[in-house]
């Protein structure tokens, strides 16, 4: 077997439970790293051969936490690990370990996990790069880029966020009620970037990490238990649950992507539609709005619109009005401004996103953006312009062939 997707996909998917439960083993984030990526490496050599083992998580969990005793082991002139051709064997240790994976005890692991990435002493920029790379498991190239530093800088901040941990003698243990009020704005942005982290990917990537979205609903569901009359946490939960509802319907055949108005709606989740709903109007009802509440009520009138000529275009231009007070960002406006040209044409939501040129000038949707509305309103010449440049920044190839769509509805209009 030599297409190794599906392996990728199966330690995406895997990471998060099998890096906290490692790192509850050892309690030390480094030693937990190097136990996953050994077992990883075990994986990749082990799985083609022998197939999937019956619990990918549990296996990686058990290989990774042998290996990293194995090492101390040889250091004391130890016995080694079994054979490799044995590793895909694991029946009675990978019963056990599944079976633990069942128990609230594995499920609290991934919430602690977020927990210690978002210890008070380490400041917020440090907290979400840690939070993506242990538990997300984005590359320090990939961090760099969401934060717009340099490889070597990212790579250090996340080595001074382990190191300040580590001094400070984090407990590895559930914080208790006070901590966890503490922590709660920070562990739920590190949920909804693990969410996203998933919801933007496309293509092979998107078979990788595809789950990641079902464990950011798992762990918002967690730390709504947690938090149960907290309006935001409902809202942001509600808001996973609403954009995950589409995600049968958001890329064709070919992987390419499906925007919105052109999904098929009969595929989008009813019950995930039907919880996400509840949620926000449940949130709403305590009458203390936040930004995850106002995302989850846009999202809430893309779910109502049985069609896409029925969604309250006008009541979305509201909402993100109102999110650009609460949060004010260039994106923010950007979406806003595909709402705008909705209600008021496009030479309007030309005018909002005019300003925001020299921010976004390196920024695929703006130019992507920026050159539906050029169509829209008939300038061909420019429209083409900002395509042929949003196509220089795509970051996928989906990406690239979404913008070559339009580039094709031009050319047949001439």
């Amino acid at each position: 077997m030599t297409d190794f997707g599906w392996i990728e996909g199966a330690i995406a998917a895997a990471r998060p439970q099998a890096m906290a439960a490692l790192l509850s083993y050892f309690r030390d984030m480094d030693a937990a790293e190097e136990a996953f990526q050994d077992a990883c490496l075990r994986a990749l050599k082990a799985w083609p051969k022998n197939g999937p083992p019956r619990d990918p998580t549990a296996w990686l969990i058990m290989v990774g936490r042998n290996a990293a005793i194995d090492a101390v082991r040889k250091t004391s002139r130890n016995a080694p690990l079994p054979p490799e051709e044995l590793l895909s064997d694991l029946e009675d240790a990978e019963a056990e370990a599944a079976e633990r994976l069942d128990s609230s005890h594995y499920r609290d692991d991934v919430l602690r996990l977020l927990f210690i990435c978002c210890h008070p002493d380490l400041p917020a920029t440090q907290q979400i790069a840690l939070a993506l790379r242990i538990v997300s498991g984005l590359s320090v190239r990939e961090i760099a880029r969401a934060f717009l530093v340099s490889e070597a800088a990212m790579e250090q901040r996340i080595t001074r966020a382990k190191a300040r941990i580590g001094v400070g003698g984090a407990p590895f243990e559930a914080p208790g009620p006070i901590e966890r009020a503490e922590r709660f704005a920070a562990v739920a942005a590190m949920i909804y970037l693990v969410f996203n982290e998933g919801y933007s990917a496309s293509g092979k990537a998107l078979e990788a990490k595809g789950g990641l979205c079902d464990e950011a609903i798992r762990l918002a569901r967690l730390l709504l238990r947690l938090f149960p009359s907290e309006p935001e946490m409902m809202g942001l939960t509600a808001l996973l649950l609403l954009q995950h509802s589409r995600s049968d319907a958001r890329f064709g055949d070919d992987s390419t992507a499906i925007l919105l108005d052109d999904q098929d709606r009969s595929l989008w989740s009813r019950r995930m539609i039907d919880e996400g709903l509840a949620l926000i109007d449940k949130a709403m009802l305590k009458k203390a709005p936040g930004p995850y509440q106002v995302q989850a009520a846009i999202a809430a009138l893309h779910a109502r619109a049985a069609r896409a000529e029925d969604t309250d275009w006008a009541g979305v231009d509201r909402l993100y009005a109102t999110l650009e007070i609460m949060q004010p960002s260039p994106v923010v406006t950007l979406n806003r401004a595909v709402a705008t040209a909705k209600v008021r044409g496009p030479d309007a939501a030309l005018e909002m996103i005019e300003p925001l040129g020299a921010r976004l000038d390196a920024y695929f949707h703006y130019h992507g953006a920026r050159g539906a509305f050029l169509m829209q309103a008939g300038r061909t010449v420019e429209a083409r312009k900002a395509f042929d440049r949003a196509i220089a920044l795509a970051g996928t190839a989906a990406q690239a062939a979404n913008i070559r769509q339009y580039l094709d509805t031009m050319a047949t209009r001439v």
